[in-house]
């Protein structure tokens, strides 16, 4: 029988991150939940109240623990890593960071990115941005990401993984709002305002995130790993799986040179290669095989 693992996730109260906690409670790991307190744990976990960005506050919380691997689902800036990296250094064997797609941002390539195409170690760190501002940390999400996983590249004998996680679609707790926003104008037939060149992205659904992440907790590899399952999605692929959902709406598409465009419609490429994770040994299934079941999950409620 395989032993229990003490296993802490700072936040995942929502979405992927609460899934992630139910196949660890299920397969038997120990899991502490360390945040601020605004929401409770689900049921069976060790709860610990804390504000993450205070180095004080999260060392207090932690006490004298130690975990087998960490998960930090809500980790944007690189003072945030900073002080992640010093309190847990010598109190885990593994680190894993829920990063993002976003850190791919300055990339201009029509073929999937790579993991090797941002190195972190390469990425320098600014401590000096207004990063406590929400409105600049709403506008440099990615580089708040490039510069956290930064941080954990420059640390020394603290070995961590940087999930750079896909678009992620599905489940009747969806809260990004960004399909049902879709629905309401295919419903009513009114434009949904796109780029003239608009280009695909990587997508992953909810559960099968929750799987990878629960399937990296218990490997041992390091650095970066992309996300993502099968295939490249567009916004009109997005939109023909909602209109099949609601039979009498209509996806009118406006192509705009300048100006503000729909969610999941972009600019440039967004395409992730997930080989890195294949070669080590995940499954992805293909995002066109779900998408249609995601799209009944978020939208079930409004039929």
């Amino acid at each position: 029988m395989r032993k229990a693992r003490e296993v802490l996730v700072i936040g995942g109260n929502r979405y992927f991150g609460k899934r992630l906690i139910a196949r660890l409670q299920a397969a038997g790991d120990r899991v502490t939940v360390l945040n601020r307190g605004s929401s409770p744990p689900p049921p069976g976990v060790v709860h610990l109240v804390a504000d993450r960005g205070d180095q004080k506050s999260l060392t207090s919380a932690l006490g004298s623990r130690t975990f087998d691997v960490v998960v930090d689902q809500v980790c944007y800036t690189p003072r945030q890593a900073e002080i992640a990296r010093r309190v847990l250094t010598g109190r885990t064997r593994r680190y894993v960071l829920t990063s993002t797609v976003e850190v791919y941002e300055y990339e201009d390539s029509i073929a999937p990115v790579r993991e090797t195409d941002v190195d972190p170690v390469d990425v320098g760190v600014d401590l000096g941005l207004p990063w406590d501002d929400p409105e600049f940390l709403e506008t440099h999400y990615g580089e708040g990401k490039r510069q956290a996983e930064a941080v954990f590249a420059a640390g020394r004998d603290f070995p961590y993984v940087a999930v750079r996680v896909a678009h992620v679609l599905g489940g009747d707790d969806d809260f990004t709002g960004r399909m049902t926003y879709y629905a309401s104008r295919v419903r009513s037939g009114t434009p949904i305002p796109v780029p003239v060149v608009n280009h695909p992205a990587t997508y992953i659904h909810v559960e099968e995130m929750a799987d990878f992440l629960f399937w990296t907790v218990g490997q041992d590899f390091t650095g970066p790993v992309n996300a993502a399952s099968h295939g490249l999605l567009t916004t009109e692929d997005l939109c023909a799986a909602i209109a099949a959902h609601l039979p009498d709406g209509q996806a009118v598409f406006q192509h705009v040179e300048v100006g503000e465009v729909s969610p999941l419609s972009f600019t440039r490429a967004y395409g992730m290669d997930n080989s890195r994770a294949t070669r080590l040994g995940f499954r992805f299934t293909p995002a066109r095989q779900w998408l249609p079941k995601a799209v009944a999950e978020t939208l079930g409620r409004d039929d």
